[in-house]
């Protein structure tokens, strides 16, 4: 493993253990078994360092929550059960992957104050939109590019809205049950009347 992999492997850890704003530059130096300057010769900024590292573990995420979605026996479920199993997953991984949502949120309040961490938050905001796509719809119907990425940025709001509540108050978050039954209510409330 050259210096550049040992960096992102150092910085993935040191997410993990101290959170993104706790992690300093010597941490992950130290983690990686490399000299600070290699992470200034290899990404710019220990920020663009941090950063990529939590992209690739978010995308770790994705990947994991695709393969157990494939394990379940969803081939048969409607949109609402497919809604509510995916839902299982992502409320299991806020208790098995805490760190990693903490430090999500942690990276959020980050790019608030640094223009750099915003910029890079932003260019992964469309492949995590996509992502989310990908997990939950399963129309049939064609969809369109900008559909899609709306239906991402749907799930992400109730991703993020749902996180928070989970970090501050687990026990009183919502379940799967209960989005789904919140789903379900608002989709009857909207739906046009039969004629």
């Amino acid at each position: 493993m050259g210096n550049r992999e040992a960096l992102l492997e150092g910085a993935k850890r040191c997410l993990a253990e101290k959170g993104y704003a706790r992690t300093t530059a010597r941490d992950i130096a130290t983690a990686a078994g490399t000299s600070l300057a290699a992470i200034g010769y290899h990404y710019r900024t220990t920020e663009a360092l941090l950063n990529a590292a939590l992209f690739e573990v978010m995308q770790e995420w994705g990947d994991e929550m695709a393969r157990a979605l494939a394990t379940d026996d969803l081939a048969d479920a409607g949109p609402l059960e497919r809604f509510e199993a995916v839902w299982i997953r992502i409320i299991d991984s806020f208790r098995t992957h805490r760190s990693l949502w903490a430090m999500q949120l942690e990276a959020l309040t980050q790019s608030q104050h640094q223009p750099e961490v915003r910029a890079q938050l932003a260019e992964g905001l469309s492949a995590a939109r996509l992502g989310l796509a990908e997990l939950f719809d399963v129309s049939p119907a064609p969809s369109s590019p900008a559909l899609n990425a709306a239906v991402g940025a749907f799930h992400q709001a109730l991703l993020t809205g749902v996180l928070t509540q989970w970090l501050i108050d687990p026990d009183q978050a919502p379940s799967a049950a209960d989005l789904t039954a919140a789903l379900r209510r608002l989709a009857t409330t909207i739906a046009p009347a039969p004629a």
